[in-house]
């Protein structure tokens, strides 16, 4: 049976107004990184259903959101494509909130409180069609149908993207030294557990120069956190030729991934009595260029006497200390070299022209904290 739930027409004309290429991937990476994927567009694949309360729902396996259609949306089994709407990322007064009913729609009271980043989503769709069983793997296929093949060994091909170099993905499974993605026109895939070398090739992680590589690898699908990978332990890898039908410029259309953020830190901002021996952890929400940070982190005391500097060279000078940036986690680590002074006012400063692996700039970062007594 088909049931149709309609919004304004306005509603699709703001939602189309991207003129960036649409993505495949799936509802477990959408639900697992709003951020990433906010107002992106896409094509997902889903279970389309009316609820008895009048709500349009898309899920897959265990997930589930709630479905925004301008037009006709078949119950199945459908490929849809639109985009995620995080609504705490939405200012009240945004226009493109203006043609709904925001309190009947997403079950708030904006004149109560407004949701906060990744509490409320919705996946707004600009088309709906029944969808066709893949029928072979292929990096698209896998991440539009991941469960259907889940722990099979596969062979893909795809265009090498380094580490992430190119935005495709929100994060890094951080399986291994060398994790690496391999990419389609529309869609993109982490390999792990294998170094990017063969028989007459090496490529770099870390530098775009071999993107226009293409690859031909081997190896089992895994998932997890939103996130699929190609386990490539025990498989193999070579040096493959572009399909006819790849664009050859295909790196040029790809959508600009947020910004990266700091997510987590610890000791967290502002707090007191802090260990003289603490190591400051800080956490992005996107992979980091290590070479970026090099140079572009101080740390200092805040709160020097002008008396007291006169005598005592660390009084208003900076800490001395060391740096490790873990990409598995996205935690940069700063260890101090001596023990902190007690009851003093610490500053963590992480300065312009730090990036993520895409180049995208981190906004300069401050953080401040107090000492204890040990």
């Amino acid at each position: 049976m088909k049931r149709t739930l309609f919004v304004a027409l306005m509603l699709t004309t703001v939602t189309l107004a991207q003129p960036t290429i649409r993505r495949a991937t799936n509802l477990q990476a959408l639900i697992a990184h709003p951020a990433f994927y906010h107002l992106r567009p896409v094509m997902i694949v889903g279970k389309v259903e009316l609820k008895d309360n009048g709500e349009l729902r898309l899920s897959t396996d265990s997930v589930s959101i709630r479905l925004i259609a301008s037009g006709p949306a078949p119950e199945g089994i459908d490929e849809v494509r639109g985009e995620l709407w995080d609504i705490g990322r939405f200012g009240r007064d945004d226009p493109r909130l203006g043609p709904l009913d925001v309190k009947t729609t997403f079950k708030i009271d904006p004149d109560v409180a407004w949701p906060k980043p990744g509490q409320v989503t919705a996946f707004v769709a600009s088309g709906v069609t029944a969808a066709t069983q893949p029928p072979a793997p292929s990096i698209r296929n896998i991440v539009l149908f991941p469960s259907r093949y889940l722990d099979q060994r596969v062979t893909l091909i795809g265009q090498f993207g380094g580490r992430n170099l190119l935005g495709d993905l929100p994060e890094a499974p951080g399986q291994s030294r060398y994790d690496f993605v391999l990419r389609s026109a529309d869609a993109a895939i982490w390999v792990t557990n294998m170094r990017p070398k063969g028989k007459d090739f090496e490529l770099a992680v870390d530098a775009r120069i071999d993107t226009k590589r293409w690859l031909e690898v081997t190896g089992t699908l895994q998932q997890g956190r939103g996130l699929q990978w190609l386990d490539g332990q025990g498989g193999s890898i070579r040096l493959a030729q572009a399909p006819r039908e790849a664009p050859e410029e295909v790196t040029v259309h790809v959508p600009m991934s947020p910004p990266p953020e700091v997510v987590f830190s610890a000791p967290t901002r502002d707090e007191t009595d802090v260990s003289l021996s603490t190591r400051i952890r800080i956490q992005f929400s996107r992979d980091m260029d290590p070479a970026s940070l090099r140079g572009r982190v101080r740390m200092s005391y805040v709160d020097a006497d002008p008396a007291r500097a006169a005598n005592e060279p660390t009084a208003a000078g900076a800490i001395a200390f060391t740096t490790q940036y873990q990409p598995g986690n996205r935690v940069l680590e700063i260890k101090v070299t001596n023990p902190l002074e007690g009851f003093r006012g610490v500053k963590v400063e992480l300065l312009e022209g730090i990036a993520g692996m895409d180049k995208q700039a981190l906004k300069p970062f401050t953080l401040t904290f107090e000492t204890g007594a040990q």
